[in-house]
């Protein structure tokens, strides 16, 4: 039976995560320090003799070098991350401790022990404002935070190591991950986890500019799919890879579907655009596509309605 490593396991996508490679019949590790994971989104990993659960941070290299000295891992999904924008900005060395240097002691933990694949969880973000849509792999990115800084300076590192020692390295570039389990009541969630809470509490809420601004909505359990296949599967090569649906989806067609889902709460406010926020975002899903055959399946409709009405088997963020 294969082994594969998960850092950040306890979290949002890596929860799910965890959970599609346990379905496979593999073997998981799931490293988390709990900074920002749950223990309670491992419930249903726990259920499987065939996961692990460590309390580490996946940025200590002497604990982590115990893990890989003990099992050989087939593989490493490095999903262990500062997830805030915000708090890039306000802990620019905590940012570049966990989003960069932590990536750099995974790889080189892998080509010590002879792990073949890294799998490391990028974002969006690195393209930044770009002039075209959608967003695709070939663009110059333009970095607006240390955040996108940080994921955009990884990548470069990873794929150096895959140039220089032959390290398969595939960075996913996340775009806007929705669905059960990303906590509402933090600052840095995602705005349809926070629409979800005020509107089961009949609470109106606060949309920044015209509702117009877009974003490339994809559930959580098909990016823990993506993120499972790439680990798992051979013939994906070394490169960064958008993980979307190629679709964009404004808010106020959102707002709509809400209406549909609490007729009975208040209608939403509007407040004057934040600054620098993004106002379109879509990404281009072919190169994953075209390299592993995959395709988005779960329809927003129908994730917003399993959102809404917290069915925990199919969890939102802006990138």
């Amino acid at each position: 039976m294969q082994t594969f490593l998960v850092t950040g396991a306890a979290g949002f996508i890596g929860s799910h995560s965890v959970e599609w490679l346990l379905k496979q019949g593999v073997r998981v590790i799931g490293v988390d320090n709990l900074r920002t994971g749950r223990l309670e989104n491992l419930v249903v990993a726990h259920t499987s003799p065939d996961f692990e659960w460590v309390n580490a941070d996946a940025g200590d290299e002497t604990a982590m070098r115990i893990l890989f000295q003990q099992h050989r891992f087939a593989g490493v999904l490095h999903l262990a991350a500062l997830v805030s924008v915000p708090e890039s900005f306000h802990e620019p060395a905590l940012n570049y401790r966990i989003n960069l240097a932590a990536a750099d002691s995974i790889a080189r933990l892998c080509l010590e022990f002879d792990c073949k694949r890294l799998v490391f969880a990028s974002s969006a973000a690195v393209y930044g404002v770009v002039a075209s849509l959608p967003n695709r792999e070939s663009d110059l990115p333009q970095p607006q935070s240390p955040y996108a800084a940080a994921k955009l300076a990884a990548e470069v590192m990873l794929l150096g190591y895959a140039a220089s020692y032959g390290l398969e390295a595939v960075c996913l570039r996340y775009f806007n991950v929705y669905g059960l389990r990303q906590d509402p009541a933090s600052p840095y969630s995602g705005v349809l986890s926070i629409f979800t809470d005020r509107f089961r509490h009949g609470l109106p809420v606060i949309v920044h500019g015209d509702g117009e601004q877009t974003r490339d909505f994809i559930s959580v359990r098909d990016v823990a799919r993506a993120n499972g296949e790439v680990l798992t599967r051979g013939g994906v090569a070394s490169g960064r890879y958008n993980v979307c649906t190629g679709r964009a989806i404004s808010l106020n067609q959102v707002l709509a579907i809400y209406r549909e889902l609490f007729p009975n709460t208040p209608p939403a406010e509007y407040a004057a655009a934040r600054v620098g926020d993004i106002r379109h975002s879509l990404g281009d899903p072919g190169l994953l596509r075209n390299r592993l055959e995959f395709n988005a399946k779960i329809p927003f409709a129908q994730g917003l309605y399993e959102l809404a009405h917290g069915e925990d088997k199919k969890s939102v963020v802006m990138a």
